[in-house]
């Protein structure tokens, strides 16, 4: 697990790591992560790829998801995300950050910080979360254009084309749209904000490339499990903002119970220990790796530290 250490490394690009789960039997799992220790809790839990969203991005910086956030603040995160886990990775990139030439700089690199695959979709700033309303979309041909872009620029990174079409053009211009961008050369497409099954399913019947479901919450798509969007024939399924939802309602928590009660100890159930801790971040393994560090102790003592 530990980056360090040359003989755990991946030996192949993550983009054919990527391509070669998506063409596994069954659905691909995508849960959303959106840092290195949160890359690392998802590899623990069995995960072999993750998707880093836009919106857990911005708002992990304090910021709406309104396409205001950079290609570098992008790679950071994935960067960090690849060194650690060494999972290959879904990476939101908004509207391309431009047009067709930012969408060739955006890339490559996406790729040289570690990404597997791209998202790309087919709005116009400032753009929206899928799930809301009165989102403007980018002419088609537009999108097309950045898709062939994107597949000229790429060494081995997986192209995924979204589009938030339904809302203002119905199924039928999303699915038009959809097939425009697999010819323009999208490897799969996301068809975003779909609203019960029976939308999915002739999405799947009409587009013959893999598909890549969200199931986000709170949002226009209902509950479904992974094996349900399986069934009606997709091949990935993500989960983008999951993981910081859960990590910000238990900061509020946290803070909440520090300012009335003025101390953390009524929290320390909900708390990973430090021994947890360090066993996710491999920190007696970077211990070992320089002989001149003593091993540390984890204190027994007092059961708050």
């Amino acid at each position: 697990m530990n980056f360090l250490i040359g003989d755990n490394l991946p030996d192949e690009p993550a983009g054919l790591r990527f391509r070669r789960l998506v063409e596994q039997p069954g659905i691909l799992k995508l849960p959303g992560a959106y840092n290195g220790l949160s890359a690392l809790q998802a590899k623990a839990a069995g995960f072999g790829a993750l998707y880093l969203s836009g919106a857990a991005m911005s708002a992990s910086m304090g910021l709406p998801d309104l396409g205001m956030i950079t290609i570098d603040d992008v790679c950071f995160f994935v960067r960090q995300m690849a060194r650690a886990a060494q999972l290959p990775m879904l990476v939101d990139g908004d509207t391309g950050f431009g047009e067709a030439l930012n969408v060739m700089h955006m890339v490559r690199a996406f790729e040289e910080a570690g990404a597997g695959a791209v998202q790309l979709e087919d709005q116009l700033l400032p753009k929206k979360c899928g799930h809301l309303n009165d989102k403007k979309l980018a002419p088609a041909s537009d999108m097309a254009a950045k898709i062939a872009a994107a597949r000229k620029a790429r060494r081995h990174l997986y192209i995924i084309a979204r589009t938030d079409a339904l809302e203002r053009e119905g199924l039928d211009g999303a699915i038009a749209r959809a097939k425009l961008y697999v010819e323009a050369g999208a490897d799969a497409i996301f068809p975003e904000a779909l609203n019960d099954a029976e939308a999915f399913a002739r999405f799947a019947a009409e587009v013959k490339v893999p598909l890549l479901a969200n199931m986000t919450e709170f949002g226009k798509t209902p509950f479904m499990t992974a094996s349900q969007f399986e069934a009606l024939g997709y091949k990935m399924v993500i989960w983008p903002v999951s993981a910081l939802r859960v990590a910000g309602k238990a900061h509020g928590e946290l803070y909440r119970t520090i300012r009335e009660t003025g101390w953390a100890k009524p929290m320390l159930e909900r708390m990973q220990t430090r021994a947890e801790l360090y066993a996710t971040i491999g920190y007696h393994e970077y211990e070992a790796l320089d002989s001149s560090i003593v091993q540390s102790l984890i204190p027994n003592g007092n059961p708050d530290s």
